[in-house]
């Protein structure tokens, strides 16, 4: 049986060493590095490269990550009971530069939580029950844990709902997606006026077979950016600047 939430919150985390390669080498981080003195979201799933993980969680606290350091979080964690390279190659697949990505490769964390499973049905052998939670110091401010059910449930421990506990009233930004070209000089200038201005967006690159006239069934047109917001075509880097410029 999975704790409840009441039987976590207050208290510290669990202090163990996670065995990590950031920058491809090992370093030993241990919880006090990762928690001490810091506000942290921590978000846990069952497994790199599933479908629920790749598809939504981790995406959507990437996207979200701008607006939850605005409001006081110092950093995003993803743990899983997967091993460094594992954990490495999935965040580099995801373009998650927003999301530190924690190997628990034993579950010594995930055990201490009370949140290691069997999965052994599915062949994954013990892993994490999925939860989010916000910690600050090392304490347990809020934890949301996933329904116990058969299955993989997916409805609490999301970044939209963690974001509306930190801040109810943060304006969620709309999803941002950019048709580019590799070596496109407006393409790298819209580019950083996003990044210079806090907004992820999603690339759509030509080297992912959206050719020009793709980009013209699409947008109408056929020069390289091409930005959508909220599903509304902005258009070419000058329209993106001047849509920053309207929202400062």
């Amino acid at each position: 049986m999975l704790p409840s939430a009441e039987s976590l919150e207050g208290k510290a985390v669990p202090n163990v060493v996670f065995k990590a390669r950031p920058d491809d080498q090992w370093r030993d981080l241990s919880s006090d590095e990762l928690f001490k003195g810091r506000t942290v979201v921590v978000f846990s799933l069952p497994g790199a490269f599933t479908p629920t993980c790749s598809s939504t969680h981790l995406p959507r606290y990437n996207e979200l990550a701008p607006v939850l350091r605005s409001h006081g979080v110092d950093d995003i964690l993803c743990v899983s009971v997967n091993d460094a390279f594992v954990m490495n190659q999935w965040k580099a697949g995801q373009d998650a530069a927003n999301i530190t990505v924690i190997p628990d490769g034993n579950g010594d964390f995930t055990e201490g939580m009370g949140m290691l499973v069997d999965k052994r049905e599915l062949g994954f052998g013990r892993r994490s029950w999925r939860y989010s939670m916000l910690v600050r110091d090392g304490v347990i401010d809020k934890i949301f844990i996933e329904p116990e059910r058969d299955g993989d449930p997916f409805e609490v421990s999301d970044a939209d709902t963690m974001l509306a506990y930190l801040a109810p009233d943060a304006e969620v930004p709309e999803p941002v997606v950019m048709f580019s070209r590799p070596g496109c000089p407006h393409c790298a200038r819209a580019k950083q006026a996003l990044r210079d201005n806090d907004i992820h967006y999603t690339d759509i690159s030509e080297d992912q077979k959206i050719n020009t006239i793709v980009l013209r069934g699409v947008t109408g047109r056929m020069t390289w950016p091409q930005v959508f917001v909220g599903g509304e075509l902005i258009g070419g880097a000058d329209e993106v600047q001047a849509w920053l410029a309207g929202k400062a």
